[in-house]
Parts: structure tokens; sequence; C-alpha cells
């Protein structure tokens, strides 16, 4: 495994965020404007760089809950899209940008990189912070705003639950967090789950493989910050009183401990048992992953079989998913969305014809007409395969209230009229969470900017290392 995902790292290449390697005359006049951006949008030139982020203009603004973080934040909308605008100095910025595109590429949940403009100055001439460009996650929300929400009492474990997978995920590629929280993940819905997606790539690195050491220093930061965390919550009166801080952090360990040693620990057995190859793949498969290679050998002179994975990948179920109906999710979802639909082609007693042909009906008679029901006022704050899952749930309670089956038709209406509108974020709530968020920010110049020699990948770079990163400059 660890070959293996040495080469995944070293292909993971980036846009050389130096400017003065891929620009030099540009660098030799560090007042001018550069933006280099993994996007054409002409529109990024026309924003005020010259002004402090603190400072745009409302009419740019978006207002959407806010995580805390060190840097003033912003969401601002730039044609169709809402990007998150972060105001950091211009090493960091440059190399946040570096590990987010790296990630990306590797396939790990994190945001998605736009760009990094560098080069500010005021209208008087004062220099100014740099900007990451990243385009903001649909439908996510930070922890905070998680807990704003009437949610289940295992709201913590859930998305502790997440958290772990996503680290886990992290060390298998060979990526130091070095600053493991919750204010440093996005969360979206995955069906009675939560998925992690990472957004603070700061003080992140990419190497070949990890030690022992460094996974278990960003576990055990992973756990003192999110018992902090909780306790911030607690001290706010938004923690049910029946979650128990330290448990919560001792529960991210024992998660990551599980599945660290399912995905890549060796299991020895005799050569009679060799079902348990396949036991030990279902188990991997129930946990949401694939497996691509497996390490079979024998030992103890040919009396017992050696079995470990070398290649694992995540979103078993999405993939399935996505192969039959197109539909691009998050594995839980997907889990539900695969049953209703090998539901479906039972109850149409369907089960001898081609599984594709089933899911192309399915996609046409049940799923389609049922998220397109959701309410414009919701269409850019509730996912639809997520609708879709909570409205089987919602049919489910129904049918179990009055003792028979409920269309689908019905079931989603009873939804949208008694459920969802309690789901949604208030003003008020809002407001608090960006008030929260602000109240974070402490000055950039306290925090040391990062040597390019501390990223782990990071090192000489050629010129057309990313022919799809454009670089704009003022004269």
């Amino acid at each position: 495994m660890e070959d293996f995902q040495s080469l995944r790292a070293a292909r993971a290449t980036s846009v050389n965020a130096d400017f003065s390697e891929a620009n030099p005359a540009a660098a030799s006049d560090e007042g001018q404007l550069h933006i280099t951006a993994a996007t054409s949008n002409p529109r990024l030139f026309t924003l005020p760089w010259s002004t402090p982020l603190s400072q745009w203009p409302d009419d740019l603004l978006v207002k959407l809950p806010r995580g805390i973080s060190r840097h003033i934040v912003r969401f601002v909308q730039v044609g169709s899209d809402i990007l998150a605008m972060k105001e950091i100095s211009r090493s960091a910025a440059e190399h946040e940008y570096e590990a987010l595109r790296q990630l990306r590429k590797l396939d790990i949940p994190c945001v998605e990189p736009v760009g990094v403009v560098t080069g500010r100055s005021s209208e008087k001439g004062e220099p100014l912070e740099a900007i990451l460009i990243t385009k903001h996650l649909r439908y996510s929300l930070p922890y905070r705003a998680l807990f704003s929400r009437n949610l289940r009492s295992d709201t913590a474990d859930r998305l502790v639950d997440a958290l772990a997978v996503l680290l886990v995920r992290l060390h298998l590629i060979g990526f130091y967090w070095g600053d493991v929280s919750l204010s440093n993940v996005l969360f979206i819905r995955d069906a009675d789950q939560f998925g992690a997606y990472l957004v603070d790539a700061e003080t992140g690195s990419l190497y070949p493989r990890l030690t022992d050491g460094q996974r278990n220093y960003d576990l055990d930061l992973a756990r003192t910050n999110i018992i902090g965390e909780l306790m911030d919550l607690n001290s706010g009166n938004l923690l049910p009183s029946s979650v128990d801080e330290v448990e919560v952090g001792n529960r991210l360990v024992e998660r990551y401990d599980m599945l660290w040693d399912t995905l890549t620990g060796t299991e020895s057995f005799g050569t009679n048992e060799m079902w348990r190859i396949e036991k030990r793949v279902e188990k991997l498969n129930e946990l949401g992953f694939d497996v691509d290679e497996l390490d079979v050998k024998t030992v103890d002179g040919g009396r017992r079989i050696s079995v470990r994975p070398m290649v694992v990948d995540a979103g078993y179920a999405s993939r399935k998913l996505l192969k039959l109906t197109g539909l691009d999710v998050q594995e839980n979802q997907a889990r539900r969305l695969l049953n209703d639909l090998d539901g479906y082609r039972a109850s149409t007693w369907r089960q001898d014809q081609d599984e594709e042909i089933v899911a192309t009906d399915w996609m046409r008679e049940v799923y389609e007409p049922t998220v397109r029901m959701i309410p414009p006022e919701y269409q850019t704050t509730v996912e639809p395969a997520q609708f879709f899952h909570d409205v089987l749930t919602h049919r489910w309670y129904m049918a179990e209230q009055i003792g028979h089956d409920v269309p689908m038709p019905v079931a989603t209406n009873d939804y949208i009229k008694t459920v969802l509108p309690q789901t949604q974020l208030d003003q008020q709530s809002l407001a608090e969470i960006n008030a929260d968020a602000d109240a974070g920010v402490i000055d950039d110049d306290s925090v040391a900017d990062i040597p390019d020699d501390e990223f782990g990948s990071r090192g000489p770079r050629e010129e057309d290392d990313d022919q799809d990163a454009a670089v704009w400059s003022t004269d």
C-alpha cells in the first residue's frame, strides 16, 4: 500500500504557486496585482481587491453560515458561483492553494480551490494581505450551525465518526494535517450520518508516507480540540446535557483506530479458512471502501495465509449508484437509494431483468418525481438525494402510525408541510453564528509564514506543471 500511495502522491502535482517562477517579470514588481486561478472567469478581476475584505460592499456578499477562523472569511457571489474568500498571508495562501489542489487530485473530500490573489494594496498604496479563493461547498454547514438546529442527541457522535473517516483517508495518502478540529471541517448530511470535508489545509503537508508519530500527533490534537470545541458549545447552551465532551473526544480515537486497523491491518488464518478473505472484503465494503488489491501470501511454511489490503478507495456504494443512475451522492445516501432501488425491483417482480434497465425506470417513476417536489425556496439549501432519503424515513413513520403503506407523493407533501421548515436555519441564528466566527479572527501577523521546505511534496517545479491554471496580472 505504501508504494502505491507514494505513487499517487507523486502524481498529484499542482500549480506552481510561486509566481517568481511562473512569471519572473511580474515577481519583480511586488506592487502588481496577481491572480493565479484554475478558472478563466474574468469576473474575478473586477472584484474590489484594493479594499480590505472586511469592508467589501454588502451587495457582493452572500449570507451563509461561517465557521470560526483565525482569518477574515466572506462568501461572495461571482456570476453563478458562490466563492469563499479568506484573507491570509501570501505564503500561507499559496501553500494552502497547492495543498487543496493536490488533495482534490487524490479524491479526498475537501473544498475546491479556485485561486490566489497576491500583490494587493489599498488605494493609498498600503499593502494588503493575499486572498485564498475556494468554491463554496453546497449544502454544507460548519459544526456550530448544526448545533443551532434541533438535531438528535447523538449529533456530536456522528460528527466525530465522519471526522474519523476523513482523517483516516488523509493519513492513508500521506497527508499530515497539523490542525485537526471540527472548526476546520464542513459537514454535509449523508442519510442518517454526516460526510466531512476538509476546509482548512493551511498547516497540512503531503508526504510519501506518514510515521506512526505523525498520525498519533494528528489524532491526539484532534481529540484535544474536539473536547475544547464541545465544551465551548456547552458554555453557550448549544450542547445537549447528555453529551460527555471527553467521551466524544475518546470516541474519535476509538473510531479512527478501528478503521485504520481494518483498512491496513494484516490478518492470518489457516489454509482451510479461505472464506475469510471474502469476509474481509465484505467488511471493507460495509465501511464504504472498495478493495482494488490484496496482498495474499503463505506463512509458517505454507500452513497459514496472510492477507493485507494493499489498495483501498472510499465510495463503494456511491460508485455503484453512479454507474447505475448517474447520481453522484454521498456514500450513505447511495446505500439508502440502492436499497430503495432493490425494493422497487422486488415490488415490480423484475429481479431477473437487467439492473441498469430497472434503475432507469426507478429514476423516472420514483426518484425524479419526488425530488421535483422540492419547493423553489428550498432548492439552494436542500440536497435532492438527502431530501429523498428524508422523505423515505418520513414515509416509514407515517406507515407505522396509520398501519398501512403510504404513497410516495402523499409522504412527500406531508414531509414538506410538517418537517422541512424545521430543518432550515433562521436569520437570527445565522447572524449569531457569523458574529461568533468574526470574534475568532486574530491578527495575521501572529501566524508565522510557512517555509516552502515544510510542505512535504513541495520542491522544484516546472513551469508547465499544471496547464489548467491561469495567471493574470495588472500592468
